[in-house]
């Protein structure tokens, strides 16, 4: 059966929170056009500051082995494709939490958390800091097919994922394309590539995906599972997205790395690892206090 669209989309201002959900089960993706409309214009203009900023401390980055190079103010940048003017390219903004108001309160929408308390249960907790990636434009990095769980595997369900749109996005400048149903494959084994953690393209090519084109203020949520990833931007603009993370208070990762060889020797580990100070922050419901073990 082939999963179109119109079966994974809802929309903010008539949503259905019950088949909201039941969509996302089934499917481990939903698109929930217009959600984050509301903060769109505030986080966009924060966006595009502290890209300024980035590129300012150009100069300044220092390499991380492995992952790419970081600027004083904590922007993740990787090669750059040859048709560039510098060696570098933005990937991960320093746009978080502690840094944007209008961020946090964008991860904070009733609405939002109503549809993940459906799927996760009345407790909440957000899973890291928050991640803005930003493509460049004229070439901007694509994100090969992967799951996060490559990235971050946990102890039980794993985050739930809302990737926001800050601008108009289609497959000129880098949509989202997801495989409806993949996560129910299980953890499959990822490859080095050129944005870190993919899937072998020979394996899992586009064309088994699904793009999702939208406007500034759509979500998509999906499983840590669910096989996701974009193309380059090759418009004259950057292309941003905001990306919330959240799980159930319990939960706690297992494996974390960012490259092949990383996450071999961490497998080794898993079933060693305590939860201990993996605490995010609550943003529904309560964590109640447990004896470490």
């Amino acid at each position: 059966m082939t999963i179109t669209i119109s079966d994974i989309e809802v929309f903010a201002e008539s949503l259905d929170v019950a088949r909201a959900a039941t969509i996302y089960q089934e499917h481990g993706c939903l698109v929930v056009r217009g959600l984050m409309k509301p903060y769109i214009k505030a986080i966009a203009q924060e966006v595009e500051l502290v890209a300024d900023t980035a590129r300012s401390l150009y100069a300044e980055a220092k390499e991380v082995p492995g992952i790419g190079w970081t600027t004083p103010d904590g922007t993740l940048w990787i090669k750059a494709p040859g048709n560039y003017d510098r060696d570098k390219q933005i990937m991960v903004l320093a746009l978080r939490y502690t840094t944007s108001g209008a961020f946090l309160q964008s991860a904070l929408d009733k609405h939002a958390l109503d549809l993940v308390e459906a799927v996760l249960g009345p407790n909440i907790e957000l899973f890291l800091d928050g991640q803005c990636l930003y493509k460049e434009p004229v070439g901007g990095h694509p994100k090969n097919l992967h799951q996060d769980s490559a990235y971050f595997e946990h102890r039980y369900d794993g985050p739930m994922a809302s990737l926001n749109y800050v601008v108009d996005t289609d497959l000129v400048n880098g949509a989202l394309h997801v495989v409806p149903g993949s996560h129910k494959l299980g953890q499959l084994t990822h490859i080095d590539t050129f944005s870190h953690l993919g899937l072998d393209p020979d394996e899992w090519p586009w064309e088994r995906s699904l793009p999702i084109c939208g406007k500034a203020g759509d979500a998509i949520f999906f499983n840590y599972r669910c096989i996701h990833g974009s193309k380059e931007n090759h418009s004259e603009k950057p292309r941003p997205v905001f990306i919330h993370r959240y799980r159930r208070p319990d939960d706690y990762v297992t494996i974390s790395a960012a490259t092949a060889a990383a996450r071999e020797e961490a497998e080794k580990h898993a079933a060693e690892v305590k939860k201990q100070n993996q605490q995010g922050l609550m943003v529904r419901g309560i964590r109640l206090w447990e004896p470490q073990a």
